[in-house]
């Protein structure tokens, strides 16, 4: 049977790029590391390395062996840090990137319930829209929601669940403007965006399915009022300044209450993807794992689950009293 030991010496050798180096980080002689790489090639009847004087490089059986010996100890240490992990108590900080909505609605609401959980742990929250580069700012888990799962290099990327958006808006713009009862009626309603190039904007839809394919139709508009915040942008359909797609879990107590209508429910955006991304499954701090852990335990897009609970935080029941009573003051028909 192989040696797995000279699987991991192997892909040392090849990531280190060289035996000396190698050595040093196995604590094994380079002369003996040697011999062993060559036994291996030896057994296997193959040349895995090219040696000159000056460099090591890989033939292209080398190249193959190397993707599957360095799965071979990624797997082998994904093992142990589950075993330590289970065997020590998290503790320690753990730094977080969040978007701003994201964190008001719902990860807030969750994070005391972890760190309750684990007394040890510490948590550093950066709440902000701005991506941030996790391994030059020091950040242990970033939280993003993208339409689709973009390539994160050598990130690791977790799934969380998928957010919805939906079109809304308020009574009164209906009353004014109309309720739409076709997508191309919606040109004719004022309409607010996170942003907008030279005074336009455009929100791609998808529509009713037809032969197995969604309908598509794209929204170009010239918006009354730009926020890059969702929460301004929802204050401002509240009060009839215009229609816009929000995530539905923000607007869930404004559609229940009467504040916000939804417009054309055949037609939204894409569904975006919660998802959290971390620089390496290798390593890790227990205390990050278990955080991850809760996550996709207890969020399901941006649904919070609590036991067999389900429910849908509102960015409303974190405002401060005053604001909150100036909020309900400002739609009062009164």
């Amino acid at each position: 049977m192989q040696d797995l030991n000279d699987m991991l010496y192997f892909a040392e050798v090849v990531e280190r790029g060289g035996f000396a180096a190698a050595g040093r980080v196995l604590g094994i002689p380079k002369s003996r590391l040697s011999r062993r790489i060559a036994e291996l090639e030896s057994r296997l009847d193959v040349r895995l390395l090219q040696r000159t004087t000056r460099k090591l490089s890989l033939t292209q059986a080398g190249e193959l062996y190397l993707r599957h010996c360095a799965a071979v100890r990624d797997e082998a240490q994904a093992a142990q840090d589950a075993l330590a992990a289970v065997q020590v108590e998290p503790r320690g900080v753990i730094r977080v990137a969040c978007p701003i909505t994201l964190a008001q609605t719902t990860v807030g609401h969750l994070v005391p319930h972890f760190m309750a959980q684990y007394p040890q742990v510490k948590v550093e929250m950066r709440v902000s829209n701005r991506v941030v580069d996790l391994v030059e700012e020091g950040v242990d888990v970033a939280l993003r929601v993208r339409a689709s799962l973009e390539d994160s290099g050598s990130l690791v990327v977790k799934h969380l669940g998928e957010s919805r958006s939906i079109l809304v808006a308020s009574p009164e713009l209906l009353a004014r403007q109309g309720q739409p009862r076709m997508v191309q009626d919606l040109e004719r309603l004022d309409t607010v965006a996170m942003s907008a190039v030279e005074g336009r904007a455009s929100l791609r839809l998808l529509g009713p399915e037809t032969n197995g394919k969604k309908a598509e139709y794209v929204l170009t508009h010239q918006p009354r009022y730009v926020a890059d915040d969702l929460v301004t942008l929802q204050y401002a359909v509240q009060r009839g300044i215009g229609m816009t797609a929000l995530p539905d879990y923000l607007c869930h107590a404004a559609l229940s209450d009467g504040r916000l209508v939804q417009v054309l429910p055949g037609w939204a955006p894409q569904a975006g993807i919660v998802h959290a991304v971390f620089p390496s499954r290798r390593g890790l701090n227990p205390a990050v794992r278990r955080f991850l852990d809760f996550l996709g335990a207890h969020l399901r897009g941006h649904e919070i689950v609590m036991g067999n609970e389900v429910c849908v935080p509102s960015v409303e029941h974190s405002l401060p009293p005053d604001a909150a009573a100036l909020d309900a003051a400002a739609v009062s028909p009164d």
